[in-house]
């Protein structure tokens, strides 16, 4: 989003807009020219007063993190050894289920 564009076309003035968002008109200038140093509240603050805050959550939704995502894929297993799969399940099979006449250390059974 282009925020001296924004404004220009909502016909607020630098001065105003300054007001409105907290901020100097010289941080509404550094906002405008993409200044890296202008804090994410007064940017906040700017989408909120163009009634375009929505775009701070579509900016931090995590679906739309494309590097991410990716990340994410490539953590995903190679392959699946579905042999390991079974070996594990059956060894789960062959011990005996727990007792539930067992004591625990006060003397309660379960």
């Amino acid at each position: 989003m282009n925020i001296r564009m924004a404004r220009l076309k909502r016909r607020i003035s630098v001065k105003d807009f300054a007001e409105r968002i907290g901020a100097s008109q010289s941080t509404v200038a550094r906002l405008e020219k993409g200044d890296s140093g202008v804090s994410i509240g007064t940017l906040s603050m700017a989408c909120l007063v163009l009634g375009e805050i929505d775009r701070i959550s579509d900016l931090l939704d995590p679906g739309s993190d494309d590097i991410g995502l990716l990340l994410d894929r490539e953590q995903l297993p190679k392959r699946i050894d579905s042999r390991r799969a079974k070996r594990q399940s059956s060894d789960e099979q062959d011990q005996p289920p727990p007792s539930s006449d067992v004591d625990d250390e006060s003397g309660v059974g379960f």
